[in-house]
């Protein structure tokens, strides 16, 4: 298992070196200014002092780089590490159970409806591996650049209805648990992005939700033909410190080791990427009352109505 470092030895270790620096540097300058006035005048003192400040400069501005690039470099190794942790328990825990379950088909005679059982349960294994691959398959592709006769205009309200019940089946959760109110729109961009990007925060609310999810997606028309889409769910909420974390590659909250809910680190990083790619925003709120989060996410749409049936058409 992957160590975790902590961050203080590398700041206090940073800190202590830039005060070492200048107290070493000043005094060398002082020292040395002092004996020149005494020797050769005014002059050399200035050239000295200006000589001795440029180099103070560079070596402080060298020490907090290396300072901010080693902090980086942790926190990187750091979500490495979580991601690793996670990716490891989420083929474990579906190979294990597969495993299993064809040991015991192999080794036992067993009823035609526990077969089915075991069917239904090594299909369900089979199905979180395969979202689990294409999740870090997504998260890959996410700096190739696009085509042009990739994108298309798409039916955002009806996209999102879609998505919404794709995921609630996807938790089996009850009909009322996720209540959609879109209004109709238009974004010009490829159907796989867009897919990824709701069928990613829908999942987060279902997962981090209460323990009865109640989901809203709502979208509406803003002004500059901006279409805003906001994803409410009734959990814990996410504290305001984490806000930008989240969106980071392979962050996750807590403790890969003591989560119980499975994932990656990096649905919302891909949430964020391919907003950001349509020029559009992502944020995380707090519900208006009660416990819960918010993600509004602000994409730029065309202003016209979505798909209308064409008046022209011919008539019986």
């Amino acid at each position: 298992m992957f160590e975790r470092r902590s961050l203080s030895w590398p700041i206090t270790l940073g800190v202590v070196m830039i005060v070492l620096l200048v107290l070493l540097t000043v005094g060398w300058v002082l020292l040395t200014v002092f004996r020149v006035i005494e020797e050769r005048g005014a002059t050399i003192y200035w050239i000295l002092l200006f000589v001795g400040t440029t180099f103070l400069l560079l070596v402080l501005v060298g020490v907090i780089m290396y300072l901010a690039l080693s902090v980086k470099a942790i926190n990187l190794n750091r979500r490495q590490a979580n991601f690793m942790d996670s990716v490891t328990h989420e083929l474990k825990s579906p190979i294990a159970s597969l495993k299993l379950y064809l040991q015991t088909l192999n080794r036992r005679a067993i009823s035609r409806e526990e077969q089915e059982n075991f069917f239904r349960y090594m299909l369900e294994d089979v199905e979180r591996l395969d979202h689990l691959i294409n999740h870090i398959l997504d998260a890959a592709r996410l700096d190739r650049k696009l085509m042009a006769d990739e994108e298309e205009d798409i039916d955002l309200a009806a996209c999102l209805r879609q998505c919404a019940e794709e995921t609630r089946l996807h938790h089996r959760a009850a009909e009322d648990s996720i209540a959609v109110h879109v209004e109709p729109a238009i974004v010009h961009t490829r159907r796989v992005d867009i897919d990824m990007i709701f069928r990613n925060v829908i999942d987060n609310a279902f997962k981090y939700g209460g323990a009865e999810p109640k989901i809203e997606v709502i979208s509406r028309l803003a002004e500059d033909g901006v279409i805003v889409i906001e994803v409410k769910d009734n959990g814990r909420g996410i504290p305001f410190r984490f806000r930008q974390k989240i969106f980071r590659r392979f962050v996750r909250l807590g403790s890969e080791l003591e989560r119980e809910k499975p994932g990656t680190g990096l649905g919302l990083y891909i949430v964020y990427t391919l907003v950001r790619r349509m020029r559009g925003k992502v944020r995380v709120l707090d519900q208006q009352s009660g416990s819960g989060t918010v993600f509004e996410i602000r994409l730029p749409g065309l202003v016209r109505q979505a798909f209308q049936p064409d008046s022209s058409a011919s008539k019986d």
